[in-house]
């Protein structure tokens, strides 16, 4: 298995032919079906990325199947079965490497401004749940800047949840953290632009 940061290189470098329309349409339509795959699986990064139709894991980083293990969920939100999805990977599979991926213009982080400018409110328990583990990263820049509709509160936002999500992540899961403290695993968080179509690592904030 690649280490993470050739893994964040890999990615990266897809990325760039994803902005670029440099992706060998033939070569990934030959990835995207690969009989060989039945006798296993060896994804060299997990991604847990939000549910947003706009973000389609694979092809932001040109990537084809069997490469990523994606978790998808509303809001890039760490709960108890995407941890246990990521323990799966990292120990059953060896994947090195785990990117939260965010994106801007994140529904489910504008929904959770709102319900807390108290402009909206979520009356089903099940979504209410997913703005509840949100509601902590954010609530301090909108205390700090007032303005829930304002972009520069979106991204600031964005990026927070972003980095709570890693936090959990890294202080979640005994499983998780030994294999951090081993070396053997790293975490870090991205965000995908809907704008421009690049992703940037926030490993370095």
């Amino acid at each position: 298995m690649i280490s993470p940061a050739d893994a964040i290189q890999r990615l990266q470098e897809g990325n760039q032919r994803f902005i670029g329309a440099d992706g060998a349409l033939d070569a990934t339509a030959n990835r995207l079906h690969q009989p060989d795959l039945v006798g296993g699986q060896n994804p060299f990064a997990i991604v847990l990325a939000c549910s947003d139709s706009r973000v389609p894991t694979e092809l932001i980083f040109d990537q084809g199947a069997g490469d990523l293990f994606v978790i998808r969920v509303a809001g890039n939100i760490v709960a108890p079965s995407q941890v246990g999805s990521i323990e799966y990977a990292a120990t059953q599979l060896g994947t090195r490497l785990v990117v939260v991926l965010g994106h801007s213009d994140c529904g489910v982080v504008i929904a959770t401004l709102k319900e807390l400018a108290k402009k909206e409110q979520h009356r089903s328990p099940n979504l209410r749940a997913i703005v509840d583990r949100v509601r902590p990263a954010v609530e301090p820049i909108l205390a700090a800047c007032g303005d829930e509709e304002s972009s520069q509160v979106v991204a600031e936002a964005v990026r927070a949840n972003v980095r709570a999500s890693v936090g959990r992540l890294l202080h979640g899961s005994l499983i998780i953290e030994h294999l951090i403290g081993e070396g053997v695993l790293k975490i870090v968080g991205a965000e995908y632009s809907i704008e421009t179509g690049a992703v940037t690592f926030l490993q370095d904030d």
